[in-house]
This record gives structure tokens, C-alpha cells and sequence, in this order.
């Protein structure tokens, strides 16, 4: 299982971030790759998915074949299934996608809402490329961590933003 997050630079550059994990809940992390971006295309409302596949596909080429990928955003953005990031992402890699996204998007009212870590805050839950919402829900609501974001979600942040350094981690 993968969870990948992008974050960009005002200078154009961007940083994209994997974290792995060997079961649906990433209690055991096995890899952790980042991969930096020197030229992403420009911002296109409506379009992000253009600026973000790419980075995404620079960091999944360091890492193993996945099974499952979990990105922070939208798998799709309608209950009549219009394409977020996520169904772009699971068509383009041929992999089932979660989408984890922190905040309500107009016109998602398909999205599983997750409260986790104690608090009253939701995360929206959608899915793409044959995940079913129910199950997709659990799993993120089973992930690793105390808090309302998953560890694993956590980590690819801070990673993609450069605030650590991927730990080299094998069996």
C-alpha cells in the first residue's frame, strides 16, 4: 500500500512524497522515497490532476509495485463520479485509489465522513478504481495514528514538504 502527497515551491519546483506500507493499515512502514521535481506545469483550476500525476509517477518509480494508493484529496468530486485526482490517478497507475481529503468539497456528497483520533472533525472519504466506499472507509478510520489524520498521511506530508528525510527502512 502507498500514500503519496505533493507539495510545490513558488519557483515552479515541486516534491512529492511515498510513504509504503505492508497492510491496509501502514502499522509497519517498509519504504519511504521522496522525489524532487525541477519544472511541474502551471496551476489549472479543474484541472490539478495535470500538474499532480507526474510527480506522483517520479516518486512511485522508486518505490515497489503497489497494490492500493491512498492520496490527500478527492478521488472523485460528485455522486455521479466526476474525476478528482484520485480517479485520474487510479486510471493512470491501473491501481484502486482512497482519497483523504480535510476538507468539504461543493457538490461531494457521496464522500464517506471518517471522524478519527477522538475528535468532531470528519475527513471525507471517496474512492476510485473499484475500492468500494464502505470498505474504504474503515480502512482509513483502521490506519495507524492517534490523531485525526492517519500517520501515514502525516509522514508523506512532511516528507513531501521536506520538513524530514525519508528513513531507509527494510526487512
Amino acid at each position: 500500500m502507498g500514500a503519496v502527497d505533493v507539495q510545490y515551491a513558488d519557483s515552479g519546483r515541486a516534491r512529492a512524497g511515498l510513504v509504503v506500507g505492508d497492510e491496509l493499515t501502514f502499522d509497519t512502514v517498509v519504504a519511504e522515497h521522496v522525489a524532487d521535481i525541477a519544472r511541474t506545469a502551471p496551476y489549472e483550476p479543474g484541472a490539478l490532476y495535470r500538474r499532480e500525476l507526474p510527480c506522483i509517477t517520479a516518486v512511485l518509480e522508486f518505490g515497489p509495485p503497489l497494490e492500493l494508493l491512498v492520496i490527500d484529496g478527492y478521488a472523485t468530486l460528485d455522486p455521479d463520479g466526476r474525476p478528482g485526482l484520485g480517479a485520474h490517478a487510479a486510471e493512470a497507475f491501473r491501481l484502486p485509489v482512497i482519497g483523504v481529503a480535510k476538507t468539504p468539497f461543493r457538490g461531494a456528497t457521496h464522500a464517506a465522513e471518517v471522524v478519527r483520533g477522538g475528535g468532531s472533525r470528519p475527513l471525507y472519504v471517496t474512492t476510485a478504481g473499484g475500492v468500494d466506499l464502505a470498505e474504504a472507509a474503515q480502512m482509513v478510520s483502521a490506519m495507524a495514528g492517534p490523531h485525526r489524520i492517519p500517520a501515514a498521511l502525516a509522514r508523506v506530508d512532511r516528507l513531501a514538504r521536506g520538513r524530514e528525510q525519508p528513513e531507509l527502512r527494510m526487512r
